[in-house]
């Protein structure tokens, strides 16, 4: 089994990007699975784009995609990415689309073909902080993983499963910004593994209640 992970690198004024700095110290496998890595840029569209090729590339059987999300106190695989790109800051080649799709063919959103729940247990099993979101955002992350999953579906290719997770800011970004919550980077990497463990081990995900209510 191979699995793709991706991470990217740093933006807006940020010095590192935790998503790449943690997926580039997974080992090289994980529960008996090759893991292969790729720091992607923090552009709409080049992101999937990159990605897109990789996958041609490779021909994984999962690829688990991670982000930053500055602010969130734990460790986030996220159930659903939207058709929208609605950018508050600029990417880092100066495009900020507003209200504009992902894909004009594309649905209205797409859901994570991962075990996202089995992976929210392994990583509190861990020992680690982590929930289950319902919002990737608008920005290049949730563009990202809705980019990722049109390819899939376009392209034929559904039994590749893909997804995203979100991690939080490290103790020295956090340092930056007064009041956010952050995980150290080894704690990151232990959540990340915990988490593609399940991805390679779990097929159906368990039906357990990690809804919100908001």
């Amino acid at each position: 089994m191979r699995i793709l992970v991706t991470g990217f690198d740093p933006f807006d004024g940020e010095s590192c990007n935790p998503s790449w700095d943690a997926v580039s110290q997974l080992s090289e496998q994980i529960a008996g699975a090759e893991i292969v890595t790729k720091c992607v840029p923090t552009e709409f569209r080049r992101a999937t784009a990159e990605v897109s090729e990789a996958i041609d590339e490779l021909a994984p059987d999962a690829v688990v995609l991670v982000g930053e999300a500055g602010g969130r106190a734990d460790v986030t695989p996220e159930r659903v990415a939207i058709n929208l790109e609605d950018a508050r800051i600029p990417d880092n080649a100066g495009a900020q689309p507003i209200d504009v799709p992902v894909a004009d063919d594309g649905p209205a959103a797409y859901f994570s073909t991962l075990p996202v729940k089995a992976m929210v247990s392994a990583i509190r099993d861990a020992g680690l902080p982590a929930s289950l979101s319902n919002s990737a955002g608008t920005f290049v992350c949730n563009d990202l993983m809705y980019g990722v999953l049109h390819y899939l579906a376009v392209t034929g290719r559904t039994a590749i499963r893909s997804g995203f997770v979100h991690v939080p800011f490290v103790p020295e970004q956090a340092a930056r910004h007064e009041g956010t919550p952050s995980l150290p980077l080894d704690d990151i990497v232990c959540a990340l593994s915990a988490a593609i463990e399940a991805v390679v081990t779990v097929q159906d995900d368990p039906q357990i209640a990690l809804g919100t209510t908001h």
